[in-house]
């Protein structure tokens, strides 16, 4: 499984968002400082809107901001939406399991226990969590703000 850049940035840009509670963020500021383009980025924030992950305001103090409290979004919601499904095999996918060679598969346990693990850790992280991370990694000095 591999995660696309649209996973990648949608992730930057929610942790964007995170890093900057208290202000209306512009994409053009998320871009520059993600060194991501802002056509691609306005093509994400579109879907995030849509679904509810962020809110829009309009105007020359408008941009975006967190619907929500970053505790409240894991990494499994936010690359779910940009990725879709994030099973490693179609045949594991919905839970019950529809291949036919199920019964007697020697692998699928591999695919399932894959498939387990990946959601035990993107669902077990959260925004906040990421958002925590970096201050950490920023009062360490490994990282500087403008470079997140």
């Amino acid at each position: 499984m591999k995660i696309s850049t649209k996973g990648r940035y949608a992730l930057r840009m929610m942790l964007d968002f995170a890093l900057h509670p208290d202000e209306c963020t512009k994409i053009k500021d998320v871009a520059a400082r993600q060194q991501i383009s802002e056509k691609y980025l306005e093509q994400i924030v579109t879907l995030l809107n849509r679904a509810g992950y962020v809110k829009s305001v309009r105007g020359a103090q408008g941009g975006y901001y967190l619907s929500r409290q970053p505790s409240e979004y894991t990494v499994g919601m936010i690359l779910r939406l940009t990725e879709g499904n994030l099973c490693p095999v179609d045949c594991v996918e919905s839970g019950m399991n529809s291949c036919g060679r199920s019964g007697y598969c020697a692998t699928i346990h591999v695919w399932e226990r894959l498939n387990d693990a990946i959601s035990s850790v993107v669902d077990h992280i959260t925004l906040q969590d990421l958002v925590d991370d970096f201050r950490n990694a920023q009062a360490d000095g490994r990282y500087e703000e403008e470079h997140q």
